[in-house]
């Protein structure tokens, strides 16, 4: 009877095995932790301004100790970039987060640092010198709280969120600064 049954799993499994490696992405990648992540694939989704609903009410610890909500930033134009420092992609595109941050004072920046350990954000934090907030989504809910208005899946990803506290635009993948000022500048042209 034993013998039967680890056949019976063993050609479950034989069978399981591409058909999850079909459900899934050929940009999934495996991180030192098991944890497995899409890496994105450069695309853009830009909303109309009657197509956008409101982000999710994000707040959370920060890496600085304080918390941060998003409500706070309404009035202003919020790009949110999710991240990790095991992610080559995001340290990749840590310099262009930084330029245009440092560059464009009216716009606010944030970063959702997801599945990674503190130490590790803050050494990522101080090697390419971001000085805007960090929230710490250590489990990747906060993360999960976007899964219904255009979702950041993939590590990297950026949500660009307009004044009226709506997600406007999505890249998925790593983000360059040209691309960045290319979402940002049309929605600080509308009315806050």
């Amino acid at each position: 009877m034993a013998r039967r049954r680890t056949a019976v799993i063993a050609g479950m499994l034989l069978f399981a095995v591409p058909v999850l490696g079909a459900c899934g992405n050929s940009s999934a990648e495996q991180v030192g932790s098991g944890q497995a992540f899409v890496a994105g694939d450069g695309s853009i989704v830009e909303l109309a301004e009657g197509e956008r609903r409101p982000a999710p009410d994000l707040r959370g610890p920060t890496l600085a100790g304080g918390e941060y909500a998003l409500a706070d930033d309404r009035g202003h134009v919020v790009v949110l970039n999710v991240w990790a420092s095991w992610c080559a992609p995001c340290r990749s595109e840590a310099p262009a987060l930084a330029e245009v941050s440092e560059q464009d004072k009216s716009t606010r920046f944030v970063g959702l640092v997801t599945r990674d350990s503190e130490a590790s954000a803050r050494a990522f934090v101080d090697r390419f010198g971001l000085t805007y907030p960090q929230v710490i989504d250590a489990d990747g809910a906060l993360q999960l709280e976007f899964r219904d208005n255009l979702p950041p899946q993939a590590i990297p990803s950026t949500l660009v969120i307009d004044k009226q506290g709506r997600v406007a635009a999505r890249v998925l993948g790593e983000v360059s600064a040209p691309t960045l000022r290319g979402l940002i500048e049309p929605l600080q042209k509308e009315p806050g």
